[in-house]
């Protein structure tokens, strides 16, 4: 049970107030927004609390001062002006044809119509808005705030249907084309969404549109930052670690590694997926929320166009220029672009210099959500046979045994199907050690989510380092070439060095993998010193074998 309320069902702002929720207060950057710019564009992944910043707009121009005290924005907002609001939710149009689409944006209108007048001469979405405003603004004396959330839903499942995709943005382009015409009646229009890919085609004549989406000041104005979470809800961490029976540092600890890591501009601030830490906290679990919510059908969509699902798991760590943020999604030749502005990559590094961008996967929740999603569908497996290996694996580890985790791996791989991909499909998607790689890569980053797996991706480390309360492993992976020039390796680099200060047993692991036998061949665990603990050579059992049969 917790004494909180959580608001894990609602994005209204004022429910949130009333009900006394809670809320993690962004109304000075709200504040700072409104009093800067006069046409704002944000994109953020999904569930990551757009809705509820447009409804905070609504309320803050409609007036309503009472929902706002106690708040940073009483600082500095003195006045209260009540505006007509006109707010737009297209992520209702979600799935629709062009036909549906258009149908219910018109209803949209004709509820506003009932309050301003209309004029039914008007027939298309266009002309009806902006007769709207001019009546909002002409009736109220005010000029008007215009909110649409969730832009691109119309046309997010239509990228790949030309025709329809077409009619679609003509309908829209006609809707939104307003906002720049009729700009001598508007006070306000902020834009959400959660890509780019149609900014061009759509707001082609909105070219006042001011883009924050990477403006470091603007970082956290969606999102919970670390600092929030250290102030704000502490109070909902120290109980979340009291009903799991840890400490509270360890709470902020599990909380980080599964929910954090969001970066969204070159110097911002760190951010926490909100409708995933906020479900933690109010469920005292570490569950894949986001994945949960119908976020592993949507990439799916857009990566089969691409025909490369297990390369997603490649662009951990690719390097990006400045410019392919902007990239349009639809017309690109990788789905790096998609894969940003959908939170499944998101900012590690920036060079100034150059003006480039590392990526990578943002935390445990995104990999294992990714690999839980993606390796069925790579190895032609059963998710219950993925669940199986992950669950001995991981209880192999916790005890301590890597060798029984590797040989859990090994028997794993072997039922894997050769012929799953053709041999020209093999070529194009880098070969067989390519493969293998991959497949080493998802299974030990499903252990994530059971214990501290770390799988290497920009920085130069061990490939894989998993830590437990009594042990550390420190795994080095090598395709064609021996476990003990693996092991070599991981001596040579120093992988070990940051951990000897402390308590934990260190453990040193070399591994093979043999393209041609198409498994782990080799292995040799070592402790700290380099004493031996196991070792295994499975490549001269075979060629013992072969040469029985002979």
């Amino acid at each position: 049970m917790t004494e909180f309320k959580y608001p894990t069902d609602t994005d209204q702002f004022p429910e949130i107030i009333e009900k006394g929720m809670v809320y993690v207060d962004k109304t000075d950057l709200m504040y700072s927004l409104v009093e800067r710019y006069k046409y704002v564009f944000l994109a953020r992944p999904r569930r990551f609390g757009k809705s509820l910043l447009c409804t905070t707009l609504k309320a803050y121009f409609e007036g309503r001062r009472e929902l706002f005290e106690g708040l940073k924005v009483m600082k500095y907002e003195k006045e209260w002006k009540k505006h007509p609001v006109l707010h737009f939710d297209m992520g209702l149009l979600k799935n629709m044809t062009v036909k549906e689409a258009k149908s219910c944006l018109e209803k949209f209108i004709s509820e506003y119509e009932e309050t301003y007048g209309s004029d039914p001469k008007l027939e298309t979405p266009g002309a009806r808005f902006r007769e709207l405003i001019h009546n909002a603004a002409e009736q109220t004396g005010e000029k008007v705030v215009v909110l649409i959330d969730e832009y691109d839903s119309p046309i997010m499942r239509l990228m790949q249907e030309k025709e329809q995709l077409k009619a679609m943005r003509t309908m829209l382009r006609e809707f939104y084309q307003v906002l720049k015409s009729d700009g001598a009646n508007l006070r306000f229009v902020f834009i959400t969404g959660v890509t780019k890919f149609s900014q061009l085609s759509i707001f082609s004549e909105l070219n006042n549109l001011n883009q924050i989406s990477m403006l470091d000041e603007y970082s956290g104005i969606c999102g919970i930052t670390q600092e929030e979470l250290d102030t704000a809800l502490r109070p909902c961490v120290e109980e979340y670690a009291r009903n799991r029976k840890i400490t509270t540092e360890e709470a902020y600890t599990l909380l980080k590694n599964n929910y954090d890591g969001y970066h969204f501009s070159p110097g911002g601030k760190d951010v926490f997926a909100p409708f995933s830490l906020l479900r933690a906290l109010s469920q005292n679990s570490t569950g894949h929320f986001w994945f949960e919510s119908g976020t592993s059908a949507s990439l799916l969509e857009h990566l089969e166009p691409f025909r490369c699902e297990k390369e997603v798991l490649n662009y951990d760590g690719a390097k990006v220029r400045e410019s392919d943020f902007s990239l349009p999604c639809e017309g690109a030749p990788s789905p790096l672009p998609l894969l940003y502005q959908t939170g499944y990559l998101t900012i590690a590094s920036h060079n100034p210099v150059v003006g480039s961008y590392v990526l990578k996967i943002p935390n445990n929740e995104v990999r294992t959500g990714l690999i839980q999603c993606l390796m069925p569908l790579i190895l032609h497996r059963k998710t219950t046979e993925n669940s199986s290996l992950l669950n001995e694996m991981a209880e192999s580890i916790i005890d301590g045994n890597l060798g029984s985790a590797l040989m859990a791996l090994r028997s794993y791989i072997a039922g894997i199907p050769y012929d799953i991909i053709t041999k020209d499909e093999w070529e194009k998607r880098g070969g067989y050690e390519s493969f293998y790689q991959i497949l080493i890569y998802m299974a030990f980053s499903m252990l994530n989510s059971v214990v501290d797996a770390e799988v290497k991706s920009i920085l130069g480390r061990a490939d894989v380092i998993i830590k437990t309360t009594q042990d550390i492993f420190i795994i080095e992976l090598k395709v064609n070439k021996t476990a003990r020039a693996a092991l070599k390796q991981i001596n040579d680099m120093g992988y070990a060095t940051p951990f000897e200060a402390g308590h934990r047993r260190i453990v040193k692991c070399g591994v093979s993998i043999s393209s041609e036998l198409r498994n782990i061949v080799q292995w040799i665990i070592t402790d700290a010193q380099g004493n031996k603990i196991e070792s295994k050579d499975f490549k001269k059992r075979a060629s013992r074998k072969k040469k029985e049969e002979k």
